[in-house]
């Protein structure tokens, strides 16, 4: 005998992907802007060298924090795919290995940050180079890391939408808050594509990172509140 039964979603599943995704939120924010901005001089190889020098702590400590960011990162996108499959099974993949890719191509890409330190910190790198030249390949390989991470946002900005789209044509999560990720994505995908193609403009379009930003806060404290709506199903 078939009977129809009210099954719930694993709100307990969204309250985990809102709390890792708080994380990433923190951990991101904080390696970014409290580690890279003040380590980090633009055009100015001597004195970033210096501050790394003189802030080694604070250097690992935004190793630490995109490490923290991107093991999370590798959790929400699982949990997100079990969380909107019940929308499309395929789309959500989808969403999860685009995700799944940037979290490999930014876990990849933080050697090149790690490889500052290295050489500005070992003796055996200081062979055959001057102090000066250490300086500068240091702040080559800050900047690789920089372009490596807007590499990694294209892989986001995808995801983004893709989990947006899915967001928005679900009955269990307001609407309003996947047209923000679909927002956000576009954002992620036009920021990361002008650094490549027209670095010139990106100072222009640094106000708008505000959009992902708000969007991906909204989402994060939605999913731990864990209000999502029953499913039904057949048992």
């Amino acid at each position: 005998m078939s009977t129809q039964t009210r099954k719930p979603l694993p709100s307990a599943y969204s309250r985990v992907t809102g709390f890792l995704y708080l994380i990433i939120i923190v951990c991101g924010i904080f390696a970014e802007v409290g580690v890279r901005a003040n380590l980090f001089v633009e055009g100015d190889a001597n004195a970033t060298a210096s501050n790394i020098l003189g802030s080694e702590w604070l250097f690992k400590l935004g190793f630490i924090a995109d490490s923290i960011m991107l093991l999370s990162d590798v959790a929400v996108a699982v949990l997100l795919y079990v969380l909107l499959k019940p929308v499309s099974n395929v789309l959500s993949l989808m969403a999860a290995a685009f995700r799944l890719t940037q979290a490999a191509v930014l876990g990849f890409n933080l050697l090149m940050f790690y490889a500052a330190m290295l050489l500005l910190n070992g003796e055996t790198y200081r062979i055959g180079f001057t102090s000066e030249q250490l300086d500068s390949l240091a702040l080559l390989f800050l900047k690789i890391h920089s372009h490596g991470y807007d590499l990694g946002l294209l892989f986001f900005g995808v995801s983004s939408i893709m989990v947006g789209t899915l967001v928005s044509r679900s009955n269990y999560l307001p609407k309003p808050l996947g047209y923000g990720l679909i927002a956000g994505g576009i954002v992620y995908l036009t920021g990361s594509f002008t650094r490549f193609i027209a670095p010139g403009y990106l100072s222009k379009l640094e106000p708008a990172y505000i959009v992902p930003l708000i969007a991906e806060l909204a989402f994060c404290l939605w999913l731990l509140l864990g209000r999502l709506r029953p499913q039904i199903s057949d048992a």
